[in-house]
């Protein structure tokens, strides 16, 4: 990747923030990578080269600064801290069902995103207000109700496609949420492709 130069020498010297992260400032003399905001006393500019990206400083031979910690800057997945971690848990709860199934816990999912499972608990609870299983369960009801509306599945078949244990939890479970049966959904839908 190019930088402009030009462009990047003017970010540093303004320690403009809409710059942080999308290049990095490298300083000869010390070894060290800073963000373009780094607060430290600016160097001389010809003891500066400017790195399109962290791994790129880190390639060159450059360590990061203590202080601005440039490995964190925003566009970087550090920077987003443990929301980045519940990210990750939630989209393979999402796309990959990773919390159904009688065989799947929360400490097998927290062990694939490189965590213990009351930790991932506490992220969970922390950044989205719910435990990884509630949010798994959302995620089943929702693709059921999907299935419901855009499919002829029988009921069975949509229970067990969505994860559920059993028919009778995927009654249960939706009527929880829905304070209605699943049969009263696909009527109300099936009333309404008909009209």
């Amino acid at each position: 990747m190019s930088l402009d130069v030009f462009i990047c020498e003017q970010a540093w010297l303004a320690r403009d923030p809409e710059f942080d992260g999308r290049f990095f400032v490298a300083v000869r003399t010390t070894g060290i990578y800073c963000r373009c905001v780094c607060p430290v006393r600016l160097p001389y500019r010809r003891n500066v080269e400017f790195m399109p990206s962290a791994a790129a400083a880190e390639l060159a031979g450059y360590r990061p600064c203590l202080r601005c910690r440039p490995e964190t800057a925003p566009f970087c997945p550090a920077w987003k801290g443990s929301l980045t971690i519940v990210e990750r848990a939630a989209r393979l709860i999402r796309e990959e069902g990773a919390l159904d199934g009688r065989e799947a816990t929360v400490e097998a999912l927290a062990a694939r995103v490189g965590v213990g499972g009351r930790h991932l608990s506490r992220l969970f609870r922390r950044h989205l207000g719910a435990s990884p299983l509630q949010v798994a369960k959302t995620a089943r009801v929702q693709r059921a109700k999907r299935l419901l509306t855009e499919t002829d599945l029988s009921m069975t078949d949509i229970a067990f496609q969505c994860g559920f244990g059993s028919l009778r939890r995927f009654h249960a479970v939706f009527q929880e949420v829905y304070r209605r049966p699943p049969s009263a959904i696909r009527r109300t839908f099936s009333v309404r492709k008909a009209g």
